[in-house]
């Protein structure tokens, strides 16, 4: 028997591996000969590179660079095994964690060290990106990261802009003489859930800018840079690129990754399956448990758990899901190929002991599920699961 464990991170408690992990030992508690694939998912934020390495093998190497703020902070990427494949997630050089509350300000903040881990994965020789990026503090169309790329953003004087998303309306040429040529032969895959617009009332300013700390007049003033910046890199690329669906992912990331490098921007948990091949790990799987901290509306448009039903569907693999929280609209993943959804929470408990305590309360429920499918098993073969355990 095999069970594919794919469960996303538990917000605020666990990372994917330690789910997976945890689920695992679940599924030990009850049969320890049974084969169990740990795929840890994440869908392009903070996790990502732990997951892909978790998966498919590798190192994750340390880097500095500079943060959100311009300071200097440790980061890290991840190189897979063949030693040509780079990952990175956005969130360790320029992510909203990585700014304190009373300092988040797009105006200010940059995306430069996401440019800066890719040049130092360019130096280990990858040929082969992916790049996650949720989890942006940042709203400055990815104009930082591609500054540390070699790409010039020249105002009136031919200098140089400053970081943030304030300055990009002083652009008004861009000059490409020192792009890391590397980079033209480097295949780049962006993992990217969202499908917003570069600019407008669904652009990256609008729907993200206030959670970085963007006050409404904030807002207007960065889409109206944004605007700018998009009608620069039409003049200079010849690409429109204001419109694209996934232009305004990590407050304008997705733009620069698609006008500068050619990025392919795709679904993060689709990616994150086909890195790990999980149409391969599914063709003789008995079962698929996977999970998430909160199972709500927002599950059913294409974060992990959607997705990986989805997959498991096509192989006709039943899926379970094990969540720390349910609201009645997880009763529609049913629709999608659920064999089940269930709460790991025990009775009435506050959330700071529901996290405290998570990895637990998930091991005991991977273990209660599997106990009932077994017997369900057992049953549909005639025999009694309950008069062997």
């Amino acid at each position: 028997m095999k069970i594919v464990v794919a469960p996303d991170s538990y917000k605020g408690s666990m990372n994917a591996l330690s789910a997976a992990r945890a689920i695992e030992r679940g599924i030990r508690n009850v049969e320890r000969d049974i084969a169990v694939k740990l795929i840890p998912m994440a869908d392009g934020g903070e996790g990502t590179v732990e997951a892909i390495i978790a998966a498919l093998g590798g190192e994750i190497i340390p880097a500095r660079v500079k943060g959100p703020l311009g300071e200097t902070t440790d980061a890290f990427f991840g190189l897979l095994e063949d030693r040509t494949t780079a990952v990175i997630e956005l969130a360790a050089a320029a992510g909203l964690n990585l700014i304190p509350a009373k300092l988040r300000n797009p105006l200010l903040t940059t995306s430069y060290g996401v440019g800066e881990l890719i040049k130092h994965a360019l130096d280990t020789g990858a040929k082969k990106l992916i790049l996650g990026i949720g989890g942006s503090g940042t709203n400055d169309g990815g104009a930082g990261m591609a500054t540390a790329l070699g790409v010039r953003l020249l105002d009136r004087h031919g200098q140089e802009i400053r970081f943030g998303g304030g300055y990009l309306t002083e652009i008004t040429d861009i000059d490409f003489s020192g792009f890391d040529p590397r980079l033209n032969d480097m295949e780049i895959m962006a993992a990217c859930d969202v499908t917003n617009p570069l600019c407008g009332p669904q652009g990256a300013s609008a729907v993200y800018g206030p959670q970085k700390g963007a006050t409404p007049k904030m807002v207007a003033l960065l889409d109206k840079n944004l605007r700018h910046y998009a009608e620069i890199i039409q003049k200079s690329t010849g690409l429109q690129v204001r419109d694209i669906p996934g232009a305004g992912a990590a407050g304008g990331v997705g733009a620069a990754l698609i006008a500068f490098l050619k990025a392919d921007l795709q679904p993060g948990a689709q990616l994150i399956m086909r890195a790990a091949d999980m149409d391969k790990v599914l063709t003789d799987a008995d079962l698929v448990i996977t999970g998430e901290g909160l199972t709500d509306y927002q599950t059913l448009f294409g974060k992990v758990p959607l997705a990986v039903a989805e997959k498991a569907v096509k192989h006709q693999v039943p899926v379970v899901c094990l969540s720390g929280g349910l609201t009645e609209d997880a009763q529609q993943l049913y629709k999608h190929g659920y064999s089940g959804v269930f709460s790991i929470t025990e009775g009435p408990v506050s959330l700071a002991d529901a996290i405290l305590n998570a990895e637990a309360l998930l091991e005991r429920a991977a273990e209660r599920i599997l106990r009932l499918y077994l017997a369900g098993r057992s049953f549909q073969h005639g025999g009694s699961y309950a008069k062997d355990h």
